[in-house]
């Protein structure tokens, strides 16, 4: 119960934002409230840097098993049968430009010299659905906080960048309103951007681009469960690893505490053969009583060398996380139409508030002064993933239509 109670706080706060993100977005349609969230909860993380302690549950709690409860919810938004209706290359295309982007992110993360895992969840959040996919793998990757705020900072902004971009070169290239739906919904990175952009081309863009970003939003699942077995793979290694160097050196101490207890053993024979001129059998006992001793000694050095070489074991994240599987579920029970129209309209207004409220509190851990230390570098590698992945999906997209 206490809990319970000391996450209502935070979440307090994050409902208050979530609150007041829906009314703008409805008054511009171009913001969704997620994107508003985030927007409010930078603001709150960089007027008062230092919130007070009780509120820190309760955010945490939203940015964790809050947005995991939106992931699911967020399947229910997905009807495969829609999707397949543009063709089975859709879905090819959307895996295309997902590895694209991860590949891509990582490939050029060392000639720019960028943090792996950054880059990692660069590629996810610009090739998968934006903020959500950062926030999904991280909590598999285990990520630092300041290269998720990144992330979704460069998530906003190339995002928002692509809403003006897309609908202004669609029209200098001449593209049909279903083909420059298709590019959108192939290249921008949140579905709220998707949406404005296909609102701006016209509706028979905006069917196509939704359903397109919908394909690249199944994409989060397995790309989840990849990276959940590289993680475990990794640490079964690095144990095994630490496994084996512990052994050594257990080994090694062993040797040691012999080699010094037939050492110690010699001097104490010496010894006896002098003390015995003098007392006789008193040398000997003085001899036995010497060797269990240094024995019990070695012992207990070794024993402590093997406590303190003995790596700690630690939790393995599951090979398919459960908010995927749930992700998956209710994919598939919209699909199959098992799901009624006020349950999936209620999923829609649970999946809007839980990503909402956990968007307000990862935004709150973007510092200005964070994302000034970054430097040019990952603005750089996030215009590059842009740039591949939009060209991609133009390919894709005159391609299929």
């Amino acid at each position: 119960m206490h809990r319970i109670i000391s996450l209502l706080p935070g979440l307090a706060v994050a409902a208050i934002a979530t609150a007041i993100a829906w009314p703008i977005s409805m008054l511009l349609p171009v913001l969704s409230p997620l994107l508003v969230a985030i927007v409010l909860g930078i603001a709150l993380g960089n007027l008062v840097p230092d919130l007070p302690e009780r509120f820190l549950p309760g955010l945490n709690f939203a940015a964790k098993p809050l947005l995991r409860v939106g992931i699911v919810a967020l399947g229910a938004q997905v009807v495969l049968g829609d999707i397949l209706d543009l063709g089975w290359l859709v879905l090819v295309l959307a895996a295309v430009i997902v590895a694209a982007g991860i590949c891509s992110a990582l490939a050029l993360a060392r000639p720019l010299r960028v943090d792996r895992d950054l880059a990692v969840l660069i590629g996810c959040g610009f090739g998968i659905c934006g903020a959500a996919a950062v926030a999904g793998v991280e909590s598999t990757l285990r990520s630092k906080k300041e290269d998720v705020a990144a992330a979704i900072g460069l998530v906003v902004l190339f995002g928002t960048l692509m809403i003006a971009i897309i609908p202004s070169l669609a029209t200098a290239f001449g593209l049909a309103p279903a083909t420059a739906g298709m590019w959108g919904g192939a290249s921008t990175h949140e579905v709220a951007q998707v949406v404005a952009i296909g609102g701006i081309i016209g509706p028979a863009a905006l069917e196509v681009a939704v359903l397109v970003k919908l394909a690249r939003v199944i994409m989060l699942a397995p790309t989840v469960a990849v990276f959940s077995y590289a993680v475990r793979r990794s640490e079964a290694k690095a144990h095994a690893n630490a496994q084996s160097d512990s052994n050594a050196q257990s080994t090694l101490a062993e040797a040691g505490a012999g080699s010094s207890s037939d050492a110690e053993a010699g001097a104490g024979s010496s010894f006896d053969t002098e003390a015995g001129a003098r007392a006789g059998s008193n040398g000997t006992a003085g001899s036995d009583g010497a060797g269990p001793g240094t024995a019990c000694s070695a012992g207990t050095d070794s024993g402590a060398a093997r406590t303190a070489t003995a790596p700690a074991k630690t939790a393995r994240p599951p090979i398919v996380p459960l908010f995927v599987l749930g992700f998956l579920a209710m994919a598939a029970l919209r699909t199959f139409g098992l799901l009624p129209e006020f349950a999936v309209t209620g999923l829609g207004w649970i999946q809007t508030v839980c990503l909402a409220m956990a968007m307000f509190a990862l935004g709150r851990g973007v510092q200005w002064r964070a994302l000034k230390n970054l430097g040019a570098r990952p603005l750089a590698l996030a215009a590059a993933v842009t740039i591949i992945v939009g060209i991609i999906g133009l390919g894709g997209a005159l391609l299929l239509t």
